[in-house]
């Protein structure tokens, strides 16, 4: 449950229209869609799909770190990080087992002979997206446990899009279609209260000063 007085205490340090902005970026966020990358060796294209989740309004990215590096690069995430919540695993398993204790589907975006073509893909379902590496796409796990598998229309004759490429695709499609539904699905009240409390203190530069003065007040004598 969120602390709503001390809510109320940081965005005193803010002005009215970044407020405003919070509330408005928040009423197009949504943990409808989640998407999960699997072990990416291109530090820079996880970036990028964390770039494309915070524009679309995918709030969860789940990053899979079994084999490569551990950190997001800033510059390509352009500030993203601060307003995408980034779940990390260590494991394959663990990632999927946590999605779907939460009620998502585990859908394999890459070409399969059950896959489903972008446009005809069911958007009423909590589904975690699921992207692989750029070498070998998606692993043989992933692709036993998916409920289902998803792949963008190609009519070149290359056969594959860079997968921050087809992250943007995937993930503009699905937003917008959601946008047009009568789906719910619009974060709660209790989760846009997190996030207001949240991007709060990620827009405040002395935050840990202003909290210790807040909880120090608080500490009774």
């Amino acid at each position: 449950m969120t602390d709503l007085a001390y809510l109320e205490y940081l965005e005193g340090f803010l002005t009215d229209a970044r407020k405003a902005k919070f509330l408005k970026v928040l009423a197009t966020r949504t943990n409808h869609f989640t998407v999960a990358m699997e072990d990416v060796y291109q530090l820079h294209n996880t970036s990028a799909v964390m770039r494309s989740c915070e524009v679309f309004g995918i709030q969860q990215l789940n990053v899979i770190e079994e084999k490569f590096g551990k950190r997001i690069d800033k510059e390509i995430a352009m500030g993203a990080q601060k307003w995408v919540d980034v779940n990390r695993f260590e494991s394959i398993s663990s990632c999927i087992e946590s999605l779907k204790g939460k009620g998502y589907q585990i859908i394999a975006t890459t070409p399969h002979q059950n896959d489903c073509l972008l446009d005809d893909f069911d958007i009423s379902k909590p589904s975690a997206l699921f992207f692989g590496t750029e070498r070998h796409g998606l692993s043989e796990e992933v692709l036993e446990q998916a409920d289902g598998f998803l792949k963008i229309p190609m009519v070149g004759f290359t056969e594959s899009l860079n997968i921050s490429v087809s992250a943007a695709i995937i993930i503009q499609n699905l937003m917008g279609r959601l946008h047009k539904s009568d789906i719910a699905w619009q974060l709660t009240d209790e989760e846009i209260l997190e996030k207001r409390l949240d991007w709060a203190r990620h827009s405040i530069k002395d935050i840990k000063r202003i909290e210790a003065r807040y909880f120090a007040d608080r500490v009774p004598e």
